[in-house]
């Protein structure tokens, strides 16, 4: 490759919106353009990026067996509707062709994938292990932070089907790992963090997340086991609270201009965690009561995961007056017969608490939660804070940031269910395969290498995904001896299988330093007039910084030296 001829538009200011250091830098390498917000071309060094990410991610794809397929990404809405995920998933794109039918363009591909699957017809072909890379569209309402978080992306999604659980287990243990040697050849850092399985369904998930102060996630991680859960996942023990026998029945309580539980805690000695707190959602259309201890916070993903409801919405205040009498500051559930009760665990058996009376100005003391409210489901309700208790060994819990950059699913039966997928088992019975589902995004993998791959000149790729092993410099476009010199190693590293690139653009030799160093090529070599007359050119690690003047003569088998050493 030479530069001379490559498209690689660098930059040498930072755009002005670019938050994160992967967008920033990949602007400024020439990697990416924004085409509008969350859909992004490709250029030709980030194609070179990408694809040697893919390339690794194959590999470790077709060693456990998997077999590599391509699903179209526009769909009849039709297949989405019979799983339910038509109208559970906010972010699909939709439209309609020339003939009036719906379509739809895939956020992801279980049901296209399912479909395929109805053509197996015994227990004898399972398991079955497919993927592919292509193309899932995603309305999403705040693209930002480049390919961090997109409306257009490349994804690897693979589908396990399996006869039983036990098949499932061992589909799910082998992509797991195949995860983690994919991301440990991508050099990124993976925290494996339990997960919510959201609108997938199925009951278990694993995400993969790298630690990262661009990251939007929070986890909650155990610095003594291996603990680790999405804070949507995150459980922690909660310190035992001896309650006092409170009273025969609730006292009235006047509290005229409270509306918090600080100003009940401060004006009223009733301390947080001996509070009720209660929301008012409208669950799939329905008021629905919502109870937390006072000190704790609602975390939503948890709410909907314990309900099975994804059509949630604070209810308006004219809504939850007609409901209950009352405005929020003065609400809660003794007494409520006629709407759901949805309970966190912390308030299962506690007495002598204070909640809202329903009246405004007014709560209630004396509170026995078992005696005096009907909760109709009890669920783990709260979000879990830095310093609690890990579930596990007990030590104190740290919240981190971190990118998610891939996620597993057990997915279970339902969309062979939903789609009427059966082989025949060993008796001749038809039995219903159970599913896997695993997704790697390409283009958040190579921002996340970025993020995690840089310095302040620029990127620092890791030599298994770098556009280029070597950056060969000619120094002095003007000089034969020189350019003679950078061509002949630019030769000799070709034919020594070496990825190589030589910068024989008739630009100043400054220009060429700081661009090297922008795109990140792992390694340098720079032949310039100087240490060409000593017969040596200088070669320059990327990552470290170290410089070597080296016998050109020596100059492949130092390169190759130190490719290997950085894992090539």
């Amino acid at each position: 490759m030479r530069w001379s001829q490559l498209f690689i538009p660098t930059l040498r200011e930072d755009p002005a919106d670019a938050d994160a250091a992967s967008h920033r830098l990949l602007l400024r390498g020439g990697f990416i353009r924004q085409l509008m917000a969350g859909h992004y071309s490709m250029l030709p060094l980030g194609m070179r990026v990408r694809a040697k990410i893919i390339d690794i991610i194959r590999a470790e794809m077709n060693a456990i067996g998997a077999q590599e397929f391509l699903l179209p990404c526009m769909h009849p809405a039709e297949i989405w509707e019979r799983t339910g995920r038509l109208a559970a998933i906010d972010v699909m794109f939709r439209l309609k062709d020339r003939k009036g039918s719906d379509m739809v363009l895939g956020v992801t591909h279980e049901e296209i994938f399912t479909t395929v699957a109805a053509e197996l017809a015994s227990y004898r072909e399972l398991p079955q292990f497919w993927y592919q890379f292509q193309t899932k569209f995603r309305d999403e309402a705040r693209p930002k932070s480049g390919l961090l978080r997109v409306r257009e992306f490349t994804m690897k999604d693979s589908y396990s089907f399996d006869l039983d659980e036990a098949g499932l287990d061992k589909s799910f243990d082998a992509h797991r790992a195949a995860y983690e040697r994919i991301f440990a050849r991508l050099g990124i850092p993976a925290i494996v963090a339990e997960a919510s399985n959201g609108t997938m369904g199925g009951k278990d998930s694993l995400e993969f997340m790298c630690p990262s102060e661009a990251g939007e996630d929070l986890v909650a991680t155990c610095p003594n086991c291996d603990y680790a859960a999405n804070l949507e996942r995150a459980t922690a023990a909660l310190a035992p609270v001896e309650d006092e026998p409170g009273l025969a029945a609730p006292a009235r309580l006047d509290t005229p201009g409270v509306r918090t539980i600080e100003h009940l805690a401060t004006g009223y000695g009733l301390a947080a965690d001996r509070q009720i707190k209660t929301l008012v959602q409208v669950m799939n259309g329905e008021l629905t009561l919502v109870l937390l201890r006072g000190d704790h916070q609602l975390q939503d993903q948890k709410l909907v995961d314990a309900t099975g409801v994804t059509d949630i919405r604070p209810a308006h205040p004219e809504e939850i007056r007609a409901a209950l009498g009352a405005l929020p500051g003065s609400l809660g559930a003794v007494g409520v017969t006629d709407l759901p009760v949805v309970a966190d665990h912390a308030l299962r058996g506690r007495r002598d608490m204070a909640t809202g009376a329903n009246t405004d100005d007014v709560h209630l003391t004396g509170v026995d939660v078992g005696r005096d409210i009907q909760v109709g489901t009890w669920a783990d309700l709260r979000e879990v804070t830095a310093g609690e208790p890990c579930p596990r060994c007990g030590a104190p819990l740290q919240l981190i940031r971190a990118i998610e950059i891939g996620h597993i699913f057990k997915l279970g039966r339902k969309f062979t269910t939903a789609l009427g997928v059966t082989v025949l088992g060993p008796d001749g019975s038809a039995i219903i395969p159970i599913m896997g589902s695993y997704g790697i995004g390409v283009e958040r993998a190579m921002a996340v290498i970025a993020e995690v791959h840089h310095d302040d000149a620029g990127l620092v790729w890791p030599v298994q995904v770098a556009p280029a092993e070597v950056t060969v410099l000619t120094l002095s476009a003007k000089d034969n001896a020189v350019v003679t010199a950078a061509e002949s190693i630019y030769a000799d590293l070709r034919a020594a299988g070496v990825d190589v690139l030589i910068d024989d653009r008739d630009e100043r030799p400054g220009v060429k330093f700081k661009d090297a160093e922008l795109t990140g090529i792992p390694v340098r070599v720079s032949v310039g007039s100087r240490d060409l007359a000593d017969g040596a050119v200088e070669v320059v690690s990327r990552a470290s910084g170290e410089k070597e003047r080296v016998p050109v003569d020596q100059v492949v088998k130092h390169v190759q030296d130190l490719l290997a050493a950085a894992g090539r």
